[in-house]
């Protein structure tokens, strides 16, 4: 069966053509794999058998590498105990357990299957613990749920009630300012804030032990998403790394090495909400769900987090991310590039920069990049790292790199455009496709 033809089935059968818009065709350069079929290590195979070296890792999820045998059996063991029962199972106690001794700040624990159920969980407890409705988000964090408190905050707001838009305001990340500007203006009216840690910018200034004051002071709750930090800046978490001490924490992505596990976690008189134990209480329904505890997930969690302690899979993180960076900006160096293709971010968490010849960002040459890189076999729409990306992936990346720059000069000089095999990609949060 041709190519082209796998994204005409996924589109006809799914919307969006996967079940996360990341994953969509708007999101890769035309010369992409339109389906894989494997992955191993820090590589996957498409459907025709051809390989690529990795630096998706399943939009970060997988921190050790794919099929990684230990995590792998240990998920395995759990689904021969029945994967799925009555009441709470023993796993499920000792995932709980692992996280709370694990985390400073968190002294309870829900899990559930995607990060969305677990930002929106804190959402609800935020405003049930305060008894106010108003949310402030980081504006400069790109997803926090698919819910409608979050949604209706960005340009696709269609399907979405205006009250409940209204409720989410904005404030930047690094300026106290304008969160402060927030309570100000909404006195009494916010119930919780919240952010990331870092992205690829990260505090300056004691920014995140001010928004823990200021939400001190206003008796809100403060949210750190560690969705993408977590069990990457440090294993004890960025709150950890950056020294700051949240109200509540959610977690997934690389916490169990691609099994499909979340967490939402904090302090006990907050999360207790939504218990059973104290009679007379007024009820929070917080989360209920069938799988939210499935026993390979949890398996999968306890194993990954014994190996990233073992292993110093962190420390791994950081090195091989800081390599990249500084031998890649060598590169874009030597080619008289470093204006226009750039490395930045966190060792652990690196990015790259696209910008034209004016200096501003470019999705054309972000496109470009992209295309050139998986022309020679590397698959890097952003970068996640994994324990497995060692030595010998670095070097590949470095000679993909030199290649693909050569054509992203030609193409800075002339009209990019006439260098794209297809469509450049597309911003996801856009009104109109």
């Amino acid at each position: 069966m041709a190519e082209n033809n796998y994204s005409e089935r996924l589109n006809r059968v799914i919307p969006g053509g996967a079940h996360t818009y990341s994953r969509g065709d708007d999101q890769f350069p035309l010369n992409a794999p339109q389906i894989l079929e494997k992955g191993k290590g820090a590589y996957v195979w498409d459907a025709h058998s051809k390989k690529y070296l990795d630096y998706g890792m399943a939009l970060r999820a997988v921190n050790l590498g794919y099929a990684h045998d230990e995590v792998d059996a240990a998920a395995i063991k759990q689904i021969h105990l029945g994967n799925n029962l009555t009441r709470a199972s023993l796993i499920e106690l000792e995932a709980a357990e692992k996280i709370v001794d694990l985390i400073p700040s968190v002294e309870m624990v829900k899990f559930a299957k995607n990060g969305s159920s677990v930002t929106s969980a804190a959402i609800k407890l935020a405003r049930a613990y305060t008894g106010k409705k108003m949310i402030a988000r980081c504006l400069q964090h790109p997803f926090f749920s698919y819910d409608d408190w979050f949604i209706g905050d960005t340009t696709l707001k269609r399907g979405i009630p205006e009250e409940t838009s209204a409720l989410t305001v904005n404030f930047n990340y690094n300026d106290i300012a304008s969160l402060n500007a927030l309570f100000e203006k909404y006195p009494n009216q916010i119930a919780g804030v919240i952010l990331e840690p870092a992205t690829h910018e990260e505090p300056k200034d004691n920014f995140l032990q001010k928004v823990r004051e200021t939400c001190t002071k206003n008796s809100a709750v403060m949210i750190l998403d560690e969705m993408i930090t977590g069990f990457r800046w440090h294993l004890k978490g960025a709150q950890t790394y950056y020294d700051v001490s949240p109200d509540l924490s959610t977690f997934g992505k690389a916490m169990a090495n691609g099994f499909s596990v979340a967490a939402l976690g904090g302090k006990k008189e907050i999360m207790d909400l939504g218990g059973i134990k104290k009679i007379g209480q007024e009820r929070v329904f917080l989360m209920s769900s069938t799988h939210g505890a499935e026993m390979c997930s949890l398996g999968a969690f306890v194993k990954t987090m014994e190996i990233c302690q073992r292993d110093s899979v962190v420390d791994k993180l950081w090195d091989y991310g800081s390599k990249l960076i500084n031998q890649g900006n060598n590169v874009s160096k030597e080619l008289g590039l470093l204006d226009h293709f750039k490395f930045e971010g966190v060792g652990c968490s690196p990015v790259y920069v696209t910008k034209d010849k004016s200096g501003a960002v470019s999705l054309e040459l972000r496109t470009l990049f992209s295309q050139e890189m998986l022309e020679r076999g590397v698959m890097m729409p952003w970068i996640a790292l994994s324990a497995s990306h060692g030595e010998r992936e670095l070097e590949t990346t470095m000679e993909a790199l030199r290649s693909a720059l050569q054509v992203y000069s030609r193409a800075l000089e002339g009209d990019v455009r006439a260098y794209l095999k297809g469509s450049a990609i597309k911003p996801v949060f856009r009104k109109y496709n």
